[in-house]
């Protein structure tokens, strides 16, 4: 009988590896919870005279997310605008369009209207339903935070003689208007006491938001590479971006947290060799983002990269590019597979115009974002 190929063990592998955890889940949950806690019922009814019963979850931008029976795995969308009368069971956060918030249940009252049982008041508040901004809406924090940190360290003695090491960043701070990334690289391979291989590279970059998709970028690359005669390459940029898909523009568990931004702009590029003649010269500054997580961030696939056409020779052109795939582990402790690609149009005398490299690395991966 003919063996399974390496490539059916592995997709076997990969298939059970992807699935396990939700099976173990759902068993460990099935058994510990013992009979599922009861559901609010809450009340909705439309100005169509249609009523929906289920557990109110929120309301924000005009869109009120009720888990019913039929959909207790996803939040059921109604528009805010078509609520007739409403009966929340379970204190809520009222968020009032003139600023007040309060806290409690409601009873459905004449169309158009709530009655809010807040628990310090003794009566309730009669409030008109167009009056509501808000309800139960996920704050996040001020400052959102995400990404990851990897390493892959790798050493040998005797008969065999090496050392590598390999570390990556990614990180991305966002506020309302202001997002930071910080992205970077570093390798280091010896050989039987040789040098083999050594260089890093880092990008600083600061987005301004003026609307939720367009944003001005200010940027500072940086590359040392022993083995192409570069002490610094340094570009820095700036100019406008704008982000084609946000989190949250789809729905379900593999595209919700998809995002795609991309930029170009100008820049001062100057490359100052050991050896070799330095090199200045103004050029553009083209850039995508893409990062796409999904199934609970067990998976992730990403894609940057920085590309620098000259203005005054349409023939030197630089890219660098880095994408690759973060399988999630355990809690936050993730695998790094990446394949980086260099490329130099117009190299100098005795330098390679590609080149290429593959890291396996593990480290860590962290969100500070907030989540129901």
């Amino acid at each position: 009988m003919r063996r399974p190929s390496i490539l059916n063990a592995c997709t076997v592998v990969l298939v059970i590896w992807l699935t396990f955890p939700f099976v173990a889940h759902a068993a460990d949950t099935e058994a510990a919870a013992g009979p599922p806690a009861p559901v609010p019922i809450d009340i909705v009814t439309l100005k169509d005279g249609s009523v929906l019963y289920g557990e109110v979850i929120e309301m924000t931008e005009g869109t009120l997310h009720l888990k019913t029976v039929d959909s207790a795995d996803k939040a059921f969308k109604v528009k805010w605008s078509e609520v007739s009368k409403l009966t929340v069971t379970h204190p809520l956060p009222f968020h009032l369009k003139e600023g007040t918030i309060l806290v409690g249940t409601t009873q459905a009252d004449k169309d158009g209207f709530l009655l809010l049982k807040v628990e310090s008041l003794a009566d309730p508040l009669t409030i008109p339903v167009g009056s509501v901004a808000s309800i139960n809406p996920l704050v996040q924090p001020p400052v959102i935070f995400v990404g990851a940190v990897t390493a892959g360290i790798s050493t040998a003695n005797g008969n065999t003689n090496f050392q590598n090491a390999s570390f990556l960043l990614d990180l991305t701070g966002r506020s309302e208007k202001l997002r930071l990334l910080l992205n970077g690289r570093y390798v280091y391979n010896e050989n039987d006491g040789q040098l083999a291989a050594r260089n890093a590279r880092g990008t600083i970059k600061l987005d301004f938001f003026f609307t939720k998709r367009f944003y001005a970028f200010t940027s500072a690359y940086f590359e040392q590479d022993t083995f192409q005669d570069l002490n610094l390459r340094t570009a820095l940029a700036t100019g406008p971006g704008y982000q084609f898909i946000d989190l949250g523009d789809f729905s379900g568990p593999y595209f919700k947290d998809m995002s795609l931004s991309g930029e170009f702009g100008v820049s001062y590029f100057n490359e100052d060799f050991k050896n070799l003649q330095d090199q200045s010269s103004v050029r553009g500054r083209g850039s995508l983002r893409f990062n796409w997580p999904m199934l609970d961030e067990r998976v992730v696939l990403y894609h940057f990269d920085e590309f620098f056409p000259s203005f005054q020779n349409s023939k030197d052109y630089y890219l660098t590019m880095d994408q690759g795939i973060r399988l999630k582990l355990i809690e936050g402790f993730v695998a790094n597979l990446q394949f980086t690609y260099r490329y130099n149009n117009t190299p100098p005398p005795g330098v390679q115009s590609t080149d290429t490299l593959y890291l396996i690395t593990f480290g860590y991966n962290f969100d500070t974002t907030r989540r129901r």
